[in-house]
C-alpha cells in the first residue's frame, strides 16, 4: 500500500504538522495544514466546526457504515526548549526518527490516519459501502472527549478508531477519569485569636482522613478504581496572621465501566453527612470540577470533568474486524486496554458507539523531552489503518 512516494507524503505531512505549534486552544495553524492536506489527498468534503475541530469526509459509492478516525491535534506545552537535543518544532529526521512535540502524541498517528484513509479510497476507487471521516480534534489534553461531542453529533458514526499510541496493540477499553472537588467553608479570624474563627483547613483534614477509607470498586479487566488526593488549596493565601476561611481539595478518581456521576459521589456524600452530624460547625460540599477554556475560534468549551470508562468484548464484530485487518498488515497485536484516558470516554463511554484504539509508537513517549516517532512505526501504523478499512468494508 505504501509506495516510496506515499511514504514521503506521509512523512512530510507529519513533519509539517509538528512544525506548526498547537498547544490546547492554539491549534489554528495546524488546522490550516490539515485542511490543505485533506483537499490535496482527494477528500470529498472538509469541515471546521465551532470549536475548531477539522473533519475530512470521503464518501463511498454506496450507502453503509460510517467510520470515524479520531486524532487530537493539540499538544502539551514545551516549558524549556533548551533541554531538547533537537528543536521541539523542527521535526528533524535523525536515525530513522522524527523528533518534535506531538510526534507520538499524536500528530504522527493523525497524519497516518489522514493518509491511510485517502490511499484506501484511491486504491478501491471509492467503491465501498459507507463513509469515512477523519477528525483532527482540539482541546483533548485539557478536556478528554468534550470537543468530540460536536464531532459525533455532526458525523453520527457507527464505528470510531482512536489513534492514541498503543504500541501497535488493539485497545478495546480504558478506565475513565473524574476530578472531584471538596470545599470546606469556615470563618476568618486573626491568628492571635484563632478561637474566634473556624479553620477551614482543620475541617478539611478530618474530611480527607475519612475519605481515605473509601473502598473503590474493582473490575476483572480494568482493575481497581482509584481515589487519590492530588491538590489542596486554602484561602486567603498567603495567610499571614489569618485563620483560613476556605479550603479546596481535589481528588483524582479513576472510573470503571458502569459507574455514574451519582454512584461515584454517593460514598463521599455519605461520609460528609456523618461528619456534619458529629460537627455542627462543618460546612462542606462536594462536586465535580468544571473546566472552562477558550478555543482558537473564540468559542468557549466547558463541562464537568467526568469522563466515563468503556470496554468492549474481544468477540465484538468491530473488534474482530479490526483485529483481522491488523493481522493482514503483518501486525500481531495484543488485545488490551489503554492505561490513560482518551476521547473514547465520549464516543464509547457517553454515546455507546463501537470504539477501538490503535496507534503506532510507545505510550510513554507522550509529553516527554525529545519526543519522537520512529519512521517504521509511522509506516506500519498507516498500513494498519489501511487494512482495518479493508476489513471493515470487506475489500
Amino acid at each position: 500500500m505504501l509506495s516510496e512516494k506515499r511514504k514521503e507524503e506521509l512523512v512530510n505531512l507529519c513533519r509539517e504538522m509538528v512544525q506548526n505549534q498547537s498547544i490546547s486552544g492554539e491549534e489554528g495553524q495546524v488546522v490550516g495544514v490539515i485542511k490543505k492536506a485533506l483537499k490535496n489527498l482527494g477528500y470529498d468534503d472538509v469541515y471546521v466546526d465551532a470549536y475548531g475541530n477539522v473533519i475530512g469526509h470521503i464518501k463511498g459509492s454506496k450507502p453503509g457504515k460510517k467510520l470515524l478516525f479520531d486524532g487530537h491535534i493539540d499538544t502539551v506545552p514545551v516549558p524549556d526548549d533548551s533541554k531538547w537535543t533537537y528543536s521541539p518544532f523542527g521535526a528533524e529526521v535523525v536515525d530513522g526518527k522524527i523528533y518534535g512535540r506531538g510526534t507520538s502524541d499524536m500528530k504522527g498517528q493523525t497524519s497516518a490516519m489522514i493518509s491511510a484513509a485517502a490511499y484506501f479510497a484511491e486504491d478501491v476507487k471509492k467503491d465501498f459501502e459507507g463513509d469515512i471521516y477523519v477528525a483532527g480534534v482540539v482541546h483533548e489534553e485539557l478536556f478528554e472527549g468534550v470537543a468530540s461531542r460536536s464531532i459525533s453529533s455532526f458525523v453520527k458514526p457507527d464505528y470510531v478508531i482512536i489513534g492514541e499510541s498503543s504500541e501497535m496493540n488493539l485497545k478495546i477499553g480504558q478506565r475513565g477519569r473524574a476530578e472531584i472537588v471538596i470545599e470546606t467553608f469556615g470563618k476568618p479570624a486573626h491568628s492571635a485569636n484563632p478561637e474566634k474563627g473556624i479553620n477551614a483547613v482543620y475541617k478539611m483534614s478530618k474530611v480527607i482522613e475519612k475519605i481515605q477509607g473509601v473502598e473503590t470498586p474493582v473490575h476483572p479487566v480494568l482493575g481497581k478504581g482509584i481515589l487519590v488526593l492530588t491538590d489542596i488549596k486554602s484561602s486567603p493565601y498567603p495567610g499571614a496572621s489569618v485563620v483560613p476561611d476556605y479550603c479546596k481539595a481535589t481528588f483524582d478518581r479513576r472510573l470503571l465501566v458502569g459507574e455514574t456521576k451519582e454512584s461515584v459521589l454517593a460514598p463521599i456524600e455519605k461520609i460528609l453527612e456523618e461528619l456534619r452530624k458529629e460537627d455542627a460547625e462543618l460546612n462542606v460540599k462536594v462536586s465535580y470540577a468544571k473546566g472552562n477554556e477558550t478555543c482558537y475560534t473564540g468559542e468557549v468549551i466547558e463541562g464537568e470533568r467526568f469522563f466515563p470508562a468503556w470496554l468492549y468484548d474481544e468477540e465484538d464484530e468491530f473488534v474482530q474486524a479490526a483485529y483481522k485487518g491488523l493481522k493482514n498488515a503483518g501486525i500481531n497485536p495484543e488485545i488490551t486496554q489503554y492505561s490513560f484516558c482518551t476521547n473514547g470516554s465520549h464516543y464509547a463511554g457517553e454515546k455507546g458507539i463501537k470504539t477501538i484504539g490503535f496507534g503506532p509508537s510507545k505510550e510513554n513517549l507522550a509529553h516527554t523531552i525529545d519526543e519522537y516517532i520512529e519512521l517504521e512505526q509511522l509506516y506500519t501504523g498507516a498500513e494498519g489503518y489501511y487494512e482495518i478499512l479493508k476489513s471493515v468494508y470487506k475489500k
